[in-house]
């Protein structure tokens, strides 16, 4: 009898995606039930351009798609590319505020594993 062995990789995925999409999720949901508390984490410079009830809008639902679509396992090296990059832009648009976003880094660097982890499926 041969003992059939559990693929490490497909488990590591599986655990950064659903850590990832968790992330986004409660994102994406709590600026639904609270957009006030999300304020603060807007730019000025954004602020000045598109009015913060709109963007704070458009950023949930994108938060949202992006834990959805991670959930799903679908295509996960683009997804984690997409989420890559949403993080990083938070990270780039936000250094000043290092005592918050630190933990954003160790969240992007997740996105970055899971992409690694997901290339020979795009070759």
């Amino acid at each position: 009898m041969v003992k059939k062995r559990f693929d490490e990789k497909k488990l590591a995925s599986f655990f950064l995606r659903i850590g990832l999409a968790t992330v986004f999720l409660y994102a994406g949901i709590a600026t639904f039930l609270n957009p006030t508390a999300w304020i603060g984490f807007i730019p000025a410079w954004v602020r000045s351009i598109i009015p913060t009830n709109i963007f704070l809008l458009i950023h949930a639902v994108l938060d949202i798609a992006i834990g959805m679509w991670l959930i799903t396992g679908r295509k996960p090296f683009y997804a984690s590319v997409v989420a890559g990059l949403a993080l990083l832009a938070i990270i780039v648009f936000n250094l000043g505020a290092l005592d918050i976003i630190f933990r954003d880094i160790a969240i992007f660097f997740s996105a970055v594993a899971l992409m690694i982890l997901n290339l020979k499926r795009v070759k």
